[in-house]
């Protein structure tokens, strides 16, 4: 829907534009996500983490004439003559007033609303999947549940809108109100109170009663009695009446009870329903077996029901359900080509998404890719509209080329871009007449859902196909960045540390990630690593920490800065930078504090400044130092004398120098002694989700690497049998062995073998059997519920990098950067 400019002013109560007959459709709080300039509003959000003030000019070049901010800018009336400027005192209270009233301008509207801890989004979407080839559903794209998040979804909703499914997650206590307020449910559903997002809360019990505001209007609320807090929670705040219980463990008080018959031989469960209170009961099968995918189903039982419908009659829709994967992946690809897989939904909205991602991942001059399966038309009037959108779209985007797969886009090919696109009826024709050689030096995209078999597309344009991975969590890496951001000054830089390629997680995807995040610099160990980046498109600045330089060219042509730690050192740049007629190229002077390995010491200090001053070919961009013992408490005082060291001779140089920057904190100092943040920070390991700390001042942190296999075969053996290399593994029980694909050649060290490690299996610590081999080894899952195919954590969410470090006797640096090449990346997002 479109409003006018002078309808938001109305609606935000603030002045009459300018232009008060511009028209908007599209509301912005990214700028990196613009696509349709001249119709969009821009709401200028202030954040722990950024300030949207500092894009106005940007967005303002690129064609947005639509502001809502806190401040107009300073030079408005003489640069900004033809924009619109919406000054309200709370940027996103205004963007959460205009949802207010869209939402409201649909008062009749149904809307089912859900919160939880867990399985909101895959809620959502399985009730989507049931209603919408009857119902029009409009609902929250991927995961945008939160303040922001939400806003946006409501913002999709048309007159022909039927049904509104929206999300509500929530952090904090007094979050709720305004998200309640916003979507205005008509049904609402809780799926869980579990531990996450806990910080924000004094007890589970007031998480549960948070959350459960969300529903003080609604007419039925749904909801497992199964959790006794939960049950009780919600007992006292929903009247009886409006309660609508749900119970999976035989609860005879239940509205709804529900038995699972678990069919792993097929991997479905047969479900059967008895609603005594509405005089109904049936029998539906889901194609999973879990017991989160046994709780969903449960749950939309009960919200069919509270719709006024018999879930029976869906059970063929029940039996199609998907598999809800809303991550979006980065794989290398064959012939320099960077992959994308999406398959969380193939709509309009989820495209817009990905290319979104891809765009940001998009270097300059990069050939672009998009292979598109049949798109989602249920609830759709007009197929040959909706095509045409999507035509429009991909154009929008720059998309070099097209690829599209199946029966109704190919019928729909005259629609798209004449040049370089292509149509195939079916994968098998893509597969028949495209091959590896036909991709190169490409971004690609591959889109689509769970029931279009793309992976096969995937696996045939992914450069490795080892079954043992190292997932990295680019949504991890962000959040750790800015719970660093949020302790810092405004005014404070952070170099990000991506040595040791991104401590073993691959530079590029992370580089090209802290970069879109506004990090002050990049921080690598030796020239190599930074041309790597380079070639990759990464244009911001560069610190490179290997004391020895050989290749000055590459070096001075690609604006890579050494760190400079000696005067021998200092020399040898100067003098190469005269023959390459280099001037002024920035340098980062190190000095020595105390961790006598490396530096420029006190009594230097008169002669750097002097010979930095006599010359004009390099220039000190920074001086910093590193501390030896920040994790060590009872070492403070060395700590403070390095301090104060630092604070005598940088200041001499600052002096010297004025436009030069200091930094001497790392990831632990950060934390400890933020006082000494100076002009910048340098965080590495807390980057990856490794805290440094045991105090708990760091629990915050979620890790970003985690490395998984499979398992590949399951024997049976008796007590007594001897397993791998040598005979080391000695059952001494009757039981199972699994082998998994993973070895001390993919970086799983052999001291972690013979039972001095586990991996984790389906809920299970299992101990590693025997000697770990070159590419495989053995593990006990015998007290497991394991089966060939099921996947295994080597290290991630539930087996922390520092215990087996602590096992090995060494630093969670070592276990992370010791993953081998040869083991497949996968970078995602939410």
């Amino acid at each position: 829907m479109q409003y006018s400019a002078l309808r938001i002013a109305d609606i935000l109560n603030v002045a009459t534009p300018i232009y008060p007959d511009a028209l908007i459709d599209v509301l912005l709080t990214d700028s990196r996500s613009l696509t349709y300039p001249e119709r969009t509003l821009f709401f200028a959000l202030t954040t722990p983490s950024g300030d949207g003030h500092r894009y106005v000019a940007e967005l303002y070049r690129r064609g947005v004439r639509n502001f809502v901010v806190r401040r107009r800018p300073d030079t408005a009336d003489a640069c900004y003559t033809d924009a619109n400027f919406f000054v309200v005192p709370d940027v996103r209270a205004a963007l959460q007033q205009l949802a207010r009233i869209h939402r409201g301008k649909f008062p009749s509207l149904p809307v089912i609303g859900i919160t939880g801890s867990r399985g909101k989004t895959t809620l959502k979407e399985w009730l989507h999947h049931l209603l919408s080839s009857s119902i029009h559903t409009v609902r929250s794209p991927r995961s945008y549940n939160s303040q922001i998040g939400v806003p946006l979804s409501l913002w999709e909703i048309t007159p022909d809108a039927e049904l509104g499914i929206f999300e509500a997650g929530i952090s904090e206590k007094g979050e709720m109100d305004a998200l309640r307020d916003m979507i205005a449910p008509t049904i609402g559903v809780i799926t869980n109170v579990g531990i996450e997002h806990a910080d924000g809360f004094a007890s589970r019990s007031d998480k549960c009663d948070e959350k459960i505001k969300l529903f003080s209007a609604c007419q039925k609320v749904v909801y497992s009695v199964d959790d006794p807090l939960l049950a009780q929670r919600a007992a006292c705040a929903i009247q009886p009446e409006r309660s609508i219980t749900v119970s999976r463990l035989g609860d005879n008080n239940a509205d709804i009870k529900i038995h699972c018959t678990i069919n792993r031989a097929e991997s479905c469960a047969d479900i059967h329903f008895d609603a005594h209170h509405f005089h109904l009961n049936g029998n539906i099968k889901i194609p999973f077996t879990s017991e989160a995918a046994l709780d969903n189903a449960s749950l939309a039982i009960g919200t069919l029901i509270a719709m006024g419908m018999n879930p029976s009659e869906l059970s063929e829709r029940f039996t199609s359900i998907p598999n809800i994967d809303t991550r979006l992946n980065v794989i290398e690809g064959v012939n320099n080509c960077i992959l994308i897989t999406d398959h969380y939904a193939a709509d309009y909205p989820s495209l817009m998404s990905a290319l979104d991602f891809m765009n940001r991942r998009r270097t300059s001059g990069q050939h672009t890719t998009v292979i598109l399966p049949d798109m989602e038309t249920v609830g759709t009037d007009d197929v040959e509209h909706m095509y045409k959108n999507i035509s429009l779209l991909l154009v929008k985007y720059g998309i070099d080329r097209i690829i599209g797969i199946g029966e109704e886009i190919t019928r729909h090919a005259c629609i798209f871009p004449s040049g370089n696109s292509r149509f195939y009826t079916s994968v098998a024709d893509f597969m028949a007449a495209e091959t590896p050689t036909d991709f190169g030096h490409s971004l690609i995209l591959v889109k689509g859902a769970e029931n279009h078999n793309t992976e096969q597309i995937t696996e045939m344009l992914e450069a490795r196909q080892h079954e043992t991975v190292l997932e990295v969590d680019l949504d991890a890496m962000v959040h750790n960045f800015n719970i660093f951001r949020a302790q810092l000054k405004p005014s404070t830089g952070i170099v990000a540390m991506v040595k040791a390629s991104g401590y073993g997680a691959g530079s590029y995807e992370l580089a090209k990630t802290l970069q879109n995040q506004g990090a002050a610099y990049l921080a690598v160990a030796v020239a190599d690593e930074a041309m790597d980046l380079r070639n990759s498109g990464i244009t911001m600045p560069i610190m490179v920490l290997n004391p020895k330089v050989t290749n000055y060219h590459t070096l001075f042509s690609h604006m890579l800065e050494p760190e400079v730690y000696s005067f021998d050192l200092l020399h040898e740049i100067i003098e190469e930078g005269r023959r390459y007629g280099v001037k002024d190229f920035p340098i980062h002077i190190k000095l020595d504090t105390g961790m006598h390995r490396l530096g420029f010491i006190e009594s230097d200090i008169d002669q750097l400044i002097s010979e930095l001053k006599s010359q004009d070919i390099v220039t000190p961009r920074s001086v910093f130092s590193h501390l030896a013992a920040a994790d060590c408490p009872d070492m403070d005082d060395y700590t403070m004398e390095q301090f104060t060291m630092f604070e005598r001779c940088s200041s001499r140089m600052k002096d010297a120098f004025p436009g030069m920057l200091r930094h001497i904190l790392n990831s632990t100092g950060i934390t400890r002694f933020p006082q000494y943040q100076y002009d910048m920070v340098r965080l590495g390991i807390c980057l990856y989700g490794i805290p440094t700390l045991s105090d708990g001042s760091q629990n915050d942190l979620q890790p970003v690497s985690s490395l998984y296999t499979v398992v590949i075969s399951i024997k049976n053996w008796s007590a007594g049998t001897t397993v791998g290399y040598g005979r080391k593994g000695v059952l001494t029980r009757d039981s199972r062995i699994a082998t998994i694909p993973i070895g001390y050649a993919d970086g799983l060290r052999r001291a972690l073998g013979c039972g001095h490690s586990s991996v984790w299996v389906n809920g299970s610590l299992c101990p590693i059997i025997g000697n770990i081999c070159m590419d495989i080894c053995m593990v006990d899952v015998t007290d497991a519920r394991c089966e060939v195919g099921d996947r295994v954590e080597i290290f991630g969410h539930n087996i922390n990098v520092a215990d087996i470090a602590d096992k090995l006797g060494t630093i969670p640096y070592e276990v992370l950067s010791s993953v081998s090449s040869r083991v497949k990346r996968i970078y995602f997002r939410e």
